[in-house]
């Protein structure tokens, strides 16, 4: 059987594109890096305009109560377009764990923007990702979720990612903390595979113009198959993270974040390859891709811990 978005999810994923892709992420990224979160958090305000905050919160709590599918639409066209912050956390994880009577205005607040969070939830994810920006930080234990603050901080490989060790701070509620991990592990690889995307766009685009020997290298077969295996990957990739929408298994989520993030890394490779020199440099965009890309495969598990859990699932 095959499953295909309907035009209002397309009009969706592309009305996303139209407003980052007017946005100048690159420049919003590196302030993120630099510390200046401002121009971030306009970029968030357009999301929360188009909807993007409030997919996952409740109907009776001003939220949209969408799908796990539109979420994925959603996070796809993030990750191609490296919006900084704690996407997969604030729109995917939060409002799980806040979909309670006692902080239905903290999901109001989620849904309008207002509030941006961010999550713990060790071992796969120990640390919480800009708790420095975030308005409100989580953390999820065996004991259920408590409010937290902030500790020390920790240098992600992506300089846009601040990491923080937290601290528990105040009493915990009960909710459903494995279906919150289920999304946060299905977030990310919905933004992995809308970065993969991205690196392969660029590097086919740049394997037009550069050339080597006198002829452009895309005309080489070798660039040719190197830059297919990327698209065959991404492709494969694509279908189990929206099928893993459809299910919420936990075996699906896994299958879909591993391979996920294998298509994510071998884009990585293959753009740095084709791009060549230039590529290593910060100051060249894809280089926030690069960064982003090793970061998001350990986020909510690494691809071996959800190998192991799709086999004993198996």
């Amino acid at each position: 059987m095959e499953f295909q978005l309907d035009e209002q999810q397309r009009d969706f994923a592309a009305s996303i594109d139209a407003a980052l892709g007017a946005a100048d992420l690159p420049a919003a990224v590196r302030a993120w890096s630099a510390g200046d979160a401002a121009p971030g958090r306009k970029v968030w305000e357009q999301l929360a305009n188009l909807g993007v905050t409030a997919l996952l919160v409740p109907e009776e709590f001003d939220g949209i109560g969408a799908e796990p599918v539109d979420l994925v639409v959603a996070l796809e066209r993030l990750g191609r377009w490296c919006v900084p912050g704690p996407v997969t956390e604030s729109i995917a994880v939060a409002p799980v764990l806040l979909a309670t009577d006692d902080h239905g205005e903290r999901c109001a607040g989620l849904a309008a923007g207002e509030l941006i969070a961010t999550v713990a939830h060790p071992p796969h994810t120990p640390r919480a990702v800009d708790a420095d920006v975030a308005g409100l930080v989580l953390l999820v234990t065996d004991a259920g979720v408590t409010e937290a603050q902030p500790g020390e901080r920790h240098e992600s490989v992506d300089p846009s990612r601040r990491l923080y060790d937290v601290t528990a701070a105040g009493a915990p509620w009960q909710v459903d903390i494995a279906r919150a991990h289920e999304f946060g592990a299905l977030g990310t690889a919905a933004q992995l595979v809308g970065a993969a995307g991205a690196m392969l766009d660029a590097a086919v685009d740049y394997a037009k113009q550069r050339s080597q020997f006198g002829r452009v290298i895309g005309s080489y077969q070798a660039v040719k198959h190197k830059l297919a295996d990327v698209h065959i990957a991404v492709e494969l990739a694509r279908p189990l993270v929206y099928g893993a929408a459809v299910t919420l298994h936990p075996r699906d989520v896994s299958a879909a974040k591993a391979a996920a993030s294998d298509a994510a890394l071998l884009a990585a490779r293959a753009a740095l390859q084709t791009h060549g020199a230039i590529g290593f440099t910060q100051e060249h965009d894809l280089s926030l891709w690069l960064l982003r890309v090793q970061a998001l495969r350990s986020a909510w598990g690494t691809p071996e811990a959800h190998r192991r859990r799709v086999l004993e699932a198996l």
